[in-house]
């Protein structure tokens, strides 16, 4: 078990050395790390060189500790260096498409129920298959898996494996989704409206010239001093916000322990001295290729075509959610005139969760919605298994 952790460790590290080095000298500047990272680890995974997924039955320790330990050291050091007044433009707007595009995830769910007739392909389970996925296209795998264990889904194990199989493909879809489209879109973007990204981390211009790949920002000269004390605030303030959400559920008033080391994380940043500190943006960046890295190889093509026709049932269900989703969201966000870097952000913290969405937000530079991605996908935590019970009990009403 330790040669494996250390093994997969190693490729990941590789890939993401790889990745860097070739994103910075060649054409995949277009594409970016975060991208690439993801496409590159799901390809390594699918010809057999790292493990595919990680489960309860085949545990993967290295995918494990990246889930449960890396992405949320990520967070708080890539918060250490946000400034509050950074992110009081985007707060409102990013706010208003999470919700708007949890509309959109709802409104995708029952299309995609109706598309490929969830009663007859799908089986009696077709409203909780639809409440799960409500649930991690609002929150994320938490909710997902909550609304599995209120209806057994779990029991049946071709319809869970296979739908894990599904979600882990499409969220690592729509990340590639979300980094390319506001590339895409911002020369047919609307100029005027609100001017959301005023901030030193601005959008990049227009889609003809290379993307601001960042390399100077994220080169740091590093201390063992500022290494330490980064570490130090790392590994402190997760162990801080596991206890303190353990204190929170036994006197009966819960408090997720992504929140407070949200709260945490971002205090400690309004402190010159910490936010000046060497090494957290280094330290962070690298995690949250960690975690892609894992994103893309739970990518497992091979899963999918082991359940034969419920796997494409399953595909086309899940596309046509993602696909009525970034409509209502992009679409809305035209509408208002907000920024297509938002729409995306928003987007991804509902498809993908808290972490990618801040994992996008850096592959966008948009250094002033990290803290916003953060947020918005601990709501997303907060509302999802309420959203995807009531459409659990909705679809059959609606399809029964």
């Amino acid at each position: 078990m330790t040669e494996q952790t250390l093994y997969i460790v190693a490729v990941l590290c590789l890939v993401i050395a790889g990745t860097e080095w070739l994103v910075r000298r060649s054409f995949l500047r277009h594409g970016g790390t975060a991208l690439m990272v993801i496409i590159f680890t799901a390809l390594i995974a699918n010809f057999g060189l790292l493990p595919t997924s990680s489960t309860d039955a085949d545990p993967v320790p290295a995918y494990d500790a990246i889930f449960r330990t890396v992405a949320p050291l990520a967070i708080v050091w890539l918060l250490l260096k946000v400034n509050l007044r950074d992110i009081l433009r985007a707060g409102l707007p990013i706010i208003t498409l999470f919700l708007i595009g949890s509309v959109g995830t709802v409104a995708g769910v029952i299309a995609g129920m109706a598309l490929v007739d969830g009663p007859e392909r799908i089986g009696p389970l077709f409203g909780p298959l639809g409440g799960m996925f409500t649930g991690t296209y609002t929150g994320g795998s938490v909710n997902f898996n909550a609304v599995a264990l209120e209806y057994d889904v779990m029991r049946e194990g071709v319809l869970f494996g296979g739908a894990s199989a599904v979600d882990s493909i499409m969220t690592t879809v729509w990340m590639a989704a979300t980094i390319a489209i506001p590339r895409w879109l911002r020369p047919l973007w609307p100029k005027s409206g609100w001017n959301w990204g005023g901030s030193a981390y601005a959008a990049p211009g227009s889609g003809d010239r290379a993307p601001d790949l960042g390399i100077a920002e994220d080169t740091e000269r590093v201390h063992p001093v500022d290494l330490a004390l980064v570490l130090a605030i790392g590994f402190g303030t997760l162990w801080a916000s596991q206890r303190l959400e353990a204190w929170t559920t036994a006197v009966g008033f819960p408090i997720p322990d992504i929140l407070i080391l949200t709260v945490i994380a971002l205090i400690l940043a309004q402190f010159r001295a910490i936010a000046n500190l060497a090494g957290s943006r280094t330290l962070g960046l690298f995690s949250v290729y960690l975690f892609l890295c894992v994103i893309g190889a739970h990518c497992d093509v091979r899963a999918l075509a082991d359940i034969g026709p419920l796997g494409l049932a399953l595909l086309v269900f899940t596309f046509t959610i993602v696909v009525v989703h970034g409509a209502v969201t992009f679409g809305a966000a035209r509408l208002l005139r907000l920024d297509v870097d938002i729409a995306a952000v928003a987007s991804q913290a509902n498809v993908g969760g808290g972490t990618s969405a801040l994992a996008l937000a850096r592959s966008l530079g948009r250094g002033d919605l990290v803290l916003p991605a953060v947020l918005i996908g601990s709501l997303g935590n907060a509302v999802g298994t309420f959203l995807g019970l009531s459409v659990a009990r909705l679809l059959p009403a609606l399809l029964g």
